[in-house]
């Protein structure tokens, strides 16, 4: 499933490609810096108004804690000023994960999908540089093992001779809550 959205999301990024007056942003997430966590996305402009982006990250025990994370956030932003990458906007948006959390001496360690909306303020700092405020909320399916520490899962929890995810569902949960800084490259 992650190999066809970013198919999807490379595919919109080539087509949009021959859009006249293009600007291509790269951004970080403050708030995902501050946890010890790189993220990098990306933003290019496919409209007066509109912008695709794609937004990935890598947690590897951020802030000491057992988290292992990879998440991508490809993302349609619609601006209200007339002009993109510019004060309030709102964003439709996917989100495919996998994690391996260990909280309170109890395993997680699946996939999430999910879809959401994002709303958000882009204030302009210099001709290139902004600050994106953004916070948004979606529902997230997830398929996950989870089991207790010290459980023998790969004996207890094997059906038909391979391992399964025992727990799946959904939730609506925050999917971008954020301050990214982000520089305009053209």
């Amino acid at each position: 499933m992650m190999k066809r959205l970013l198919l999807a999301v490379a595919v919109a990024m080539m087509w949009t490609a021959g859009a006249r007056a293009q600007m291509l942003a790269a951004n970080v997430d403050a708030l995902w810096l501050a946890t010890l966590t790189p993220n990098i996305g990306v933003e290019l402009v496919v409209g007066e108004h509109s912008t695709v982006g794609l937004h990935s990250l890598f947690a590897s025990k951020p802030l000491g804690k057992d988290i292992k994370m990879t998440l991508l956030q490809p993302e349609y932003r619609y601006y209200f000023s007339g002009r993109p990458m510019y004060r309030e906007f709102i964003g439709v948006g996917g989100i495919a994960g996998t994690y391996d959390i260990t909280w309170s001496s109890k395993v997680y360690d699946g996939t999430a999908l999910g879809l959401g909306l994002t709303f958000g303020y882009v204030l302009p700092l210099k001709k290139r540089l902004n600050i994106d405020f953004h916070a948004g909320f979606g529902f997230i399916h997830y398929k996950q093992k989870e089991y207790f520490v010290g459980d023998q899962y790969d004996i207890d929890y094997v059906f038909d001779g391979e391992q399964r995810a025992n727990a799946n569902g959904y939730y609506l949960l925050p999917t971008r809550i954020g301050v990214s800084v982000s520089y305009i490259l053209w």
